[in-house]
């Protein structure tokens, strides 16, 4: 059993030696333990990141590979972002343990600042996905390429010098394995695509990795627990965000692989793109070539720099017939006023002039012919419901009136 303090012999009595003192288990599961941990063999001491992992019991020889695997490909990497490469080893102390040392970056895993509630800012996300974007551009760029398959937030380190760092490379793949080898299934929910569960990971397969870490910084929730249509991760109006982000972040996660940005640099070049719109052409998402971009859910009601699309200006039928329901599923809370009796008849009429401008505004649609159909049900229900109960309340409002006069 490694206890904190226990020192580590590596190659012993060898000119090769090396001593590794255990200082703070970091993690464990299924055989494995990661320690932060002080390199003795040096002449000014050093942390490092010793990860173990114990062959044997539930340790079989697929996750043997997969850790050689790891300290082969992370003793080729050169790159300021990646943990860099010390030693590997292997002790027999009652079990046969296979040991991997690795650069320690001091900060704060993206995971850790989920659990501690932190939720990420607009500019912030930006940041991280050009920073990790930079990092899949040289993995992607080497000859084999090389996939991490497992991006994830607790694989993302913020360092203390503000930048992010691409960590456990225990999932990685090389692009030099033929067609119809056998492979191991990788990845973590939520974050990994379809074509890696069939061992067809492609560089786009990391990408959608990203877009799904994106998407659990935004929301603080992980896509796995998302809602889902179509297989898409459905987290639009959980989020105030720029419609151009989105867009690029749902280009990210799409399912279809050929929809998805193929590489990094061209993620990277539509990222910090400030003028042209990213070609989303799918059924739910509305960017045309025409340069119309979605900019529902953002703004102000009363805030005119926010343009309203012109196909959805004019009289809101159903807003105007039923200004007691409408409001809440159009997000639209000025319009619960009509509650009040002496405003509610000229609230209904505000609502009729400006509810589309005011819903369009007030939450997030996937597109106008959307928003339309929303507003096309409602004003359905106005007429077959809120038409009967105007004339029921007049109806009501006359006989009371009459018994009054009666009297």
């Amino acid at each position: 059993m490694l206890q904190p303090g226990q020192i580590l012999h590596i190659r012993q009595g060898t000119p090769e030696e090396s001593r590794y003192q255990l200082q703070q288990k970091l993690g464990q599961n299924a055989g494995r333990q990661t320690w932060l941990a002080e390199d003795l063999g040096v002449s000014t001491t050093e942390s490092v990141i010793v990860k173990l992992l114990s062959f044997g019991g539930e340790v079989q020889w697929d996750n043997l590979k997969l850790f050689e695997r790891e300290a082969q490909i992370l003793k080729q990497l050169n790159y300021p972002r990646i943990p860099k490469y010390r030693d590997y080893f292997h002790i027999d102390e009652r079990y046969l343990w296979f040991g991997l040392v690795q650069e320690y970056i001091p900060g704060v895993s993206l995971k850790e600042q989920l659990n501690q509630g932190q939720r990420f800012s607009e500019q912030q996300v930006r940041k991280i996905a050009a920073d990790v974007l930079n990092i899949l551009k040289f993995l992607h760029q080497l000859n084999p390429p090389v996939l991490h398959r497992d991006i994830k937030p607790s694989n993302l380190i913020w360092g203390e010098d503000e930048r992010i760092y691409l960590i456990d490379f225990g999932a990685v793949q090389d692009r030099a394995a033929q067609e119809g080898a056998t492979f191991t299934v990788v990845g973590s929910y939520g974050y990994t695509p379809m074509e890696q569960f069939g061992g067809r990971a492609v560089p786009a397969s990391d990408l959608y990795a990203l877009g799904a870490t994106l998407i659990h910084l935004l929301t603080g929730t992980a896509p796995g627990d998302l809602p889902q249509q179509n297989l898409r991760i459905c987290f639009q109006e959980q989020v105030s965000l720029s419609p151009r982000l989105v867009n690029w972040i749902e280009k990210l996660t799409t399912p279809a692989l050929e929809e998805r940005f193929q590489n990094a640099t061209d993620a990277l070049s539509a990222l910090r793109a400030r003028t042209a719109a990213i070609d989303t052409t799918t059924d739910n998402q509305l960017v045309p070539s025409s340069g119309f971009i979605n900019n529902s859910g953002c703004g102000g009601l009363f805030d005119p720099s926010v343009p309203v699309p012109d196909q959805i200006k004019g009289w809101n039928w159903g807003a105007f017939l039923m200004p007691y329901l409408w409001p809440f599923t159009n997000k639209v809370w000025i319009g619960l006023l009509a509650f009040i009796p002496q405003v509610g008849f000229v609230m209904g009429i505000v609502l009729g002039a400006k509810g589309n401008q005011w819903a369009w505004k007030s939450r997030r649609w996937r597109s106008i012919e959307q928003f339309k159909a929303h507003q096309r049900g409602w004003t359905i229900a106005g007429l077959f419901i809120g038409i009967p109960m105007a004339w029921m309340y007049i109806a009501l409002l006359s006989f009371f009136v009459s018994s009054l006069v009666g009297l």
